[in-house]
């Protein structure tokens, strides 16, 4: 059995796909397997992975809003200790694995790391703004105002995912900010500083793009943390300051665009999850 299963969902990306794949081939290790999982595409994808056929395993899924289905169906396929996303638009540098695998032996009670990145923009290399820069260590306050960890960039031990739960497959986009907020309430995510991970942006099918209303599942994400009770006092403190926030710039929004009933909802809604519940 490999040490490290690598989980790369794919959706209409013929022309990448084969990029990403061959980016995990030329790793510096070869203690790892291929899971791709083809999110129902509608071009070429079956043709560029058939060059590929000996070194990967296919799952072939009907089509899902969001890229939660494809992600947790490579996970479930596999029985590997340590699993390692790679999205289908990025790619690694060949150290990516062996250093986060060394990371793993020299820290044996670490449970998540990732690593830094390099950024592309419409064929441009850019520095990450500020925001976006990574934090190490105990990241739960970061990880509320935006998310902090890359899916191509992190590695996990399978036990956190059996821990906390897979990516939950109801939200469309920001499930990767959910998932980390889970694990982040609970445990420190490392960051190995040197990037092993180029992350291409500015295409027109990248999954931020064709959802504007990013915030609202944001706000939801917050308000399950908060209704499931796996917060603390102080970072219970936290959400719901980050949550009024989010629903005061939300919640304003709808009102503008005519949604008044929605816009009201969302500004309440701080306001009735503070008050006092027993646990």
């Amino acid at each position: 059995m490999a040490s490290v299963s690598v989980i790369i969902p794919t959706f209409n990306r013929a022309h990448r796909v084969a990029r990403a794949i061959a980016s995990v081939l030329f790793q510096t290790t070869a203690d790892y397997e291929i899971i791709v999982v083809d999110d129902g595409s509608t071009d070429e994808t079956s043709t560029a992975l058939r060059r590929f056929q000996s070194h990967i395993r296919i799952i072939t899924l009907p089509h899902q809003m969001g890229v939660s289905a494809a992600r947790n169906a490579g996970v479930t396929s596999t029985a590997s200790p340590f699993i390692a996303f790679l999205d289908s638009d990025d790619y690694w540098l060949p150290e990516k694995l062996s250093a986060q695998l060394y990371f793993f032996l020299e820290n044996p009670g670490a449970v998540a790391c990732q690593s830094q990145e390099k950024w592309i923009r419409r064929g441009v290399w850019v520095n990450p703004k500020r925001k976006h820069l990574k934090p190490s260590g105990d990241i739960f306050s970061q990880s509320l105002k935006l998310c902090v960890v890359s899916p191509s960039a992190v590695m996990v031990r399978r036990s956190l995912l059996e821990e906390v739960g897979l990516f939950d497959e109801t939200f469309p986009c920001c499930e990767d900010y959910e998932l980390w907020l889970r694990v982040s309430c609970r445990y420190p995510i490392h960051l190995l500083g040197k990037p092993l991970v180029v992350k291409e942006g500015g295409s027109p099918d990248q999954l931020s793009r064709n959802h504007p209303g990013m915030d609202l599942y944001r706000i939801k994400a917050i308000n399950k943390m908060i209704e499931g009770w796996w917060l603390n006092e102080s970072q219970l403190a936290l959400a719901l300051q980050e949550l009024s926030v989010k629903c005061s710039i939300y919640g304003n929004g709808c009102i503008k665009r005519g949604k008044r009933s929605e816009g009201e909802y969302y500004l309440r809604l701080p306001e009735r999850l503070k008050r006092p519940r027993e646990r």
